[in-house]
């Protein structure tokens, strides 16, 4: 059957952090956030701060673990809470903005890696007229600093739509998230494919929403449900995409 739409995972398929990233994200943020707030008369000592930053974390595991996702100015916003229940209407409006830049932009200071065969490939998919969709979870960098660090890496203009589950409000891998990056495109589960390197998230996620998959995975595939295609690095996606429309 003729392949119309491939939406593409971001983390683990597109970009990859690396160790620590996740600890030097943190640090910038709480060091960003007690200079803006001192900056406002506000100086909590930084085991509150860290306090705060580790509720929050937990707020979004809660979240999180019913498919569902909030702003970044909610993760803001519960670091605030946790602080001072008051601080969130308290702060002046740009003092607030400037907290949600500094919490948004740690990944832009030292830039993920990018799978070297990507921007060949996603080309070579859009030659072919395939309609190309990023479909992703976000943890605590938004999509808009992940769509900064798509055009960074001059794989932007690949995609006709940026689909993130910050501003969607719903996660990986309820199918929904799959529906609203088909729809925004006009596609159809019957004619897509997804791309992505999770086992849970991707793989059956896009099975549960009738989407055919290619896992990402330079190692065993772990039991489950098993994907159409698996390729090591997204090079090997166009031959693996022309092999799905010959079956």
């Amino acid at each position: 059957m003729k392949i119309r739409v491939v939406t593409v995972d971001f983390w683990g398929t597109l970009l990859f952090d690396g160790p620590g990233s996740d600890e030097r994200y943190r640090r910038a943020r709480l060091a960003d956030f007690g200079r803006i707030l001192a900056s406002v008369g506000v100086s909590p000592a930084p085991p509150a701060l860290e306090r705060a930053y580790e509720s929050s974390g937990e707020y979004l595991a809660r979240i999180w673990r019913e498919s569902r996702d909030v702003p970044v100015t909610e993760h803001v916003r519960a670091v605030l809470s946790a602080l001072d229940p008051r601080l969130p209407e308290r702060l002046p409006p740009a003092a607030v903005e400037a907290l949600v830049e500094a919490y948004a932009r740690p990944a832009l200071l030292v830039p993920p890696a990018v799978d070297p065969g990507a921007r060949q490939a996603l080309e070579t998919l859009r030659a072919r007229d395939l309609t190309l969709v990023v479909v992703s979870n976000t943890m605590r960098t938004p999509g808009r600093t992940l769509r900064r660090l798509l055009e960074h890496y001059g794989l932007l203009t690949c995609f006709a739509e940026t689909v993130f589950s910050d501003e969607v409000g719903v996660r990986k891998p309820a199918p929904e998230i799959f529906y609203r990056a088909l729809r925004s495109v006009g596609g159809e589960p019957e004619t897509a494919v997804h791309v992505g390197d999770d086992p849970v998230l991707d793989v059956q996620g896009a099975r549960a929403a009738g989407m055919r998959v290619i896992q990402v995975t330079a190692g065993a595939v772990p039991e489950g449900p098993t994907p159409d295609a698996v390729i090591p690095d997204l090079a090997a996606l166009p031959d693996a995409i022309a092999d799905l429309e010959c079956r």
